[in-house]
């Protein structure tokens, strides 16, 4: 096997073993999509140059295939008024015969306890850019209602379908990381999204005799492995510093000592 195609495979693998933020449709009544995470041989062409968002929908897509009850009627559909884009439609697929407009996300929160009154409040990106409630405010508000749109209505018309007759689904994974030596225990999310830690520069400092290692963003939903540069200390506060210097917070690998290797948010605020 060629390293790209190792390397989707990798990610192919990580993407599977990520499990979906919540189950059924505990969280703003959004029904999650369920389909078996089963292992496969991915044998598909995808651009790394492809934003992370994008380069996961190739590798769903992959994965709707594998299934004989699923069949995809159509993907990134751009719904349009005269020359102004609406939005776009993930996917509309059959599963077992029965019509799914499936909503794609993939995310990674970290978890501070200070900024909000419910569990989902508390959920925001690295960079605090990017917050759950947002998210889920945007799907229930924006992204689902599309569907039911004039301009989605008459392009459901050439497929044979109704809008009425669709349902909504949300295929929403997560890795979640929360602050170091805290221990979280989640009420409405999933647990197993808890993927690692998150630290600040100060905390740096204590895991001195480990060693790191920080992958391309497109590598994030990789599971970490042994087959890479690892770095000692040193060098890897100073590859990680211009990522802080611009506001960015990388995700980062870490092997300990007696050799576990985790995940880790060094967050830059």
């Amino acid at each position: 096997m060629h390293q790209k195609a190792k390397d989707i495979q990798k990610r192919y693998d990580g993407f599977l073993e990520t499990p979906c933020l919540w189950t059924q449709h505990a969280v703003f009544n959004l029904q999650q999509f369920e389909i078996e995470s089963q292992s496969a041989k991915i044998d598909i062409e995808i651009d790394e140059k492809l934003r992370l968002g994008k380069y996961i929908e190739r590798l769903v897509f992959f994965q709707l295939q594998q299934e004989e009850s699923i069949s995809i009627l159509s993907e990134n559909i751009q719904i349009q008024d005269n020359k102004t884009t609406l939005g776009e439609l993930d996917s509309l697929l059959l599963k077992e015969d029965k019509p799914i407009h499936l909503e794609i996300i993939y995310k990674f929160y970290i978890y501070d306890g200070s900024i909000g009154n419910s569990e989902i409040d508390c959920f925001i990106g690295p960079n605090k850019k990017d917050a759950l409630l947002k998210k889920l405010n945007k799907l229930s508000e924006k992204q689902l209602p599309l569907l039911h749109s004039e301009q989605s209505r008459n392009y459901l018309k050439t497929l044979g379908l109704n809008s009425d007759g669709i349902e909504q689904q949300v295929y929403f994974k997560a890795q979640i990381f929360i602050p170091f030596q805290e221990n979280i225990t989640l009420k409405t999310l999933n647990q197993e999204c808890i993927k690692g830690f998150y630290i600040n520069t100060k905390q740096l400092e204590q895991f001195a005799d480990c060693k790191f290692y920080i992958p391309e963003k497109i590598d994030w939903i990789v599971t970490p492995h042994t087959n890479v540069n690892w770095l000692n200390f040193e060098a890897f506060k100073e590859i990680a510093h211009p990522y802080l210097e611009r506001q960015f917070s990388p995700l980062c690998w870490i092997k300990s000592s007696n050799g576990t290797l985790q995940k880790f948010f060094l967050i830059w605020w």
